[in-house]
């Protein structure tokens, strides 16, 4: 029997999920300790973590894991591979997709026409890999099909010689999080922090937040708790909300031209943290 997905991750809304898990398909053993992690959504993945040979196999292990019990989304190649037209006339018949992350999106087009090749209505997730899809991110937010954008940021630096500094990597984040909300999309969702956990992964997590992204890719299962906590409103900031949105409904006066904005906050804050089961945690 298929193993349970953890229910509290499975019933989270993916335009809210923080972590982002990528399942290795080399291995059949790395989809089960995915799906009972942490993790807000896993994906697993049959792009970069499977090399050439085993493409076709790795894609029917997951077909066969979709089929039997097991949801998750799925990184299928980019458009311009030789596996991108396989990978999606196999998965569009999985019962247990959730959704496909698109590897090296980089230009509009390529979300729509992944799109249409998957049955209707599953979303499609651009991951942004190179200097082109960065320039191009307002027009992919805004193509029919798209979901949510990612940050490839290893490909990336690849493309681009950039270095892991925060700084280097400002310019594409900012892009990204104004592309997002262009598109009227959720926020986006930065990309791993390798070999990182604990204190170290938090420190990565504060940058992502402070960029406005709202998730982060991760390789480990034990990343996912320490990035749903990282990307999650504080205590402060939960109480400070709460005692906002109390003195409101109780009629305070509005005090000055920044009350409103404050307010909205407030009531992002809240919602986002009954989503995440915060209020009592």
């Amino acid at each position: 029997m298929a193993p349970l997905r953890n229910s509290r991750a499975a019933a989270l809304p993916a335009k809210l999920s923080r972590s982002w898990l990528l399942a290795s398909a080399a291995s059949e053993s790395n989809f089960a300790p995915a799906l009972a992690s942490e993790a807000d959504s896993v994906v697993f993945d049959i792009e970069d973590a499977v090399p050439a040979p085993s493409k076709a196999e790795a894609r029917e292990r997951v077909v066969e894991a979709l089929s039997t019990g097991m949801t998750a989304w799925v990184r299928v190649n980019g458009i311009e591979t030789d596996y991108w037209a396989d990978d999606l006339a196999a998965l569009s018949r999985a019962p247990g997709l959730r959704g496909v992350m698109l590897a090296m999106t980089e230009k509009p087009e390529q979300v729509t026409h992944t799109a249409m090749r998957l049955q209707a209505g599953t979303p499609v997730l651009a991951l942004v890999e190179s200097a082109l899809g960065i320039e191009n991110a307002t027009a992919i937010a805004s193509a029919p099909g798209t979901f949510r954008l990612a940050f490839g940021v290893g490909d990336f630096r690849r493309d681009t010689g950039a270095s892991d500094d925060p700084m280097a990597l400002a310019y594409a984040r900012a892009k990204l999080v104004v592309a997002s909300r262009v598109g009227q999309l959720p926020g986006p969702i930065d990309g791993p922090t390798v070999g990182a956990l604990g204190e170290d992964l938090l420190e990565a997590c504060k940058v992502t937040a402070s960029m406005g992204m709202t998730g982060k890719l991760c390789l480990r299962p034990e990343a996912a708790d320490t990035i749903n906590k990282g990307l999650s409103p504080s205590e402060s900031e939960i109480q400070w909300a709460h005692e906002l949105l109390d003195a409101h409904a109780s009629g305070a006066v509005v005090g000055d031209g920044s009350y409103l904005p404050r307010l909205a906050r407030a009531q992002k804050i809240s919602s986002l943290a009954d989503s995440y089961g915060l209020w009592n945690a």
